[in-house]
């Protein structure tokens, strides 16, 4: 494939290799007698895997679509507890569906205390139909209409998150494995933070090979404590998407192996950046061109159509790229969050960037959703924006000019209630997603804020108490 953003031909060894776990995944395990379990497992809507832990010898059946779970399971609230009046659970008896491989094999769990693997699954149902309410399978729908006008989108991730000491009751910054002391600064593009966390680092790219993704380059961010790693671009936003969903887990899975937490919460701490989830994409046609490039640098009319269009559904989509409570507390003014939806060339105060560099490799980057977001959903949202610009050729409003345009114009919603609300007014988004999806999706939501409305702080009852 050629890289048509560096303009090089892209590294695809270690994706070869580890498709060997694709191609022939229990011949994989016959190689790894020592792994005694697998971890089966779908993804829900809230971007949080669920499944069972199976013994190995189930491998085949499991790969032969023998495995079964409700199709409730994919949306649960984020605690895990049924979402009341969800009618899978109520009105329709809570029926089992049936768990199919991804395609992707069987992928290594080495950071656990015994040799483990994970094998991801996605849903249909018993009559083989796709389970409407499955986010991999919102993504793949999106990706279809896509091949329907002979485009390919080409996706890459960029993913901040926090190391943590797991042993602090808030969070708290990790101390250095060399010098002791706590990341408590806010060094950006420090190599020292890099240097002091190599073996960590190490393991994650290490890791990332075993897997496939293509993990790309690391940096400190600024937060104390806080890193990026970018996934450089493919052309598949499924595996694109699960390459996002995988790599969180394993950045959980080897920081604990390391004596350390991670998080991939928006905004664990109120006075330090929050965490990003940025997406780079570009749309190829059936000859490998990027409509995306006109020869020039403002871009073809395509691309002005797909922000269009992202920019059009942004608020009622702000559900998707701020899921939770504490993912409002990210978009502030001042920070490198986005509050407002604009967009601009080679300007990371606009919610929508267009990065400059060759024409060839022109695109969007979209800088609105933190790294807490599903991102199957992210993706669909995200490309189903696009595809309503450019089929109905909306034009964006004009790209801000200067810093002060992110302060002016249509605003994300503020608060959690409002970005529920608009989500759930949307007819936009019940053409993008299943209107299973969608109403199950919003109903976790409500219920979630239901709980966290019936909760008082320590603060509160502070203020109050003896005070009024």
């Amino acid at each position: 494939m050629v890289d048509l953003w560096r303009g090089k031909a892209s590294d695809v060894s270690a994706r070869q290799d580890a498709d060997l776990t694709r191609l022939d995944p229990v011949g994989w395990l016959e190689a790894r007698p020592e792994i005694s379990s697998l971890r089966a497992a779908v993804c829900d809507l809230n971007g949080v895997l669920r499944g069972k832990r199976v013994p190995v010898a189930q491998a085949a059946k499991i790969l032969a679509g023998e495995l079964r779970m409700p199709l409730s399971v994919t949306c649960p609230d984020i605690w895990g507890a049924d979402v009341e009046d969800n009618p899978m659970v109520f009105a329709e008896g809570d029926a089992d569906g049936v768990c199919m491989p991804t395609g992707r094999g069987i992928l290594p769990m080495d950071w656990l205390g015994s040799p483990t693997a994970f094998l991801p699954l996605w849903m249909e149902t018993e009559a083989g139909a796709p389970h409407l309410a499955d986010p991999r399978r919102a993504l793949a729908d999106v990706i279809a209409r896509f091949r329907e006008r002979g485009l390919t989108p080409m996706v890459a991730s960029e993913l901040e998150f926090y190391l943590l000491d797991p042993e602090a009751d808030l969070p708290a910054p990790p101390r250095s494995p060399v010098t002791g002391r706590r990341l408590d600064g806010n060094d950006v593009l420090s190599l020292d933070d890099i240097d002091d966390f190599e073996a960590f680092f190490a393991d994650i790219y290490k890791t990332c090979e075993a897997y496939g993704i293509p993990a790309d380059s690391a940096i400190s961010e600024n937060g104390g404590g806080q890193f990026e790693i970018n996934l450089t671009h493919i052309d598949d936003p499924l595996r694109a998407a699960d390459d996002t969903l995988y790599f969180k887990r394993l950045v959980k899975g080897v920081a604990r192996s390391h004596g350390l937490a991670a998080s991939f919460m928006a905004k664990p701490y109120l006075d330090r950046s929050g965490s990003g989830f940025h997406v780079h994409f570009s749309l190829l046609d059936e000859g490998g061109r990027n409509v995306f490039d006109d020869g020039g640098e403002a871009g073809s009319e395509t691309l002005r159509h797909a922000v269009g269009g992202i920019l059009a559904l942004m608020r009622e989509s702000a559900l998707i790229f701020a899921p939770h409570l504490n993912s409002y507390r990210r978009w502030q003014p001042g920070s490198h969050a986005p509050h407002s939806i604009c967009w601009g060339y080679e300007t990371r105060h606009a919610a929508v960037r267009i990065p400059g560099g060759p024409s060839k490799a022109r695109r969007i980057e979209h800088r609105v959703a933190g790294t807490d977001a599903n991102p199957y959903l992210v993706l669909a949202v995200i490309l189903g924006a696009a595809l309503e610009g450019i089929e109905r050729r909306i034009e964006p409003t004009a790209p801000m000019t200067s810093n002060d345009a992110a302060l002016e114009g249509d605003q994300l919603p503020s608060v959690w209630r409002h970005g529920i609300e608009a989500f759930g007014e949307s007819e936009a988004m019940r053409r993008i997603f299943s209107p299973t999806l969608v109403d199950a999706f919003l109903g976790m939501k409500i219920q979630e804020l239901e709980v966290f409305s019936q909760r008082m702080s320590p603060f509160e009852i502070e203020t109050y108490l003896e005070r009024v």
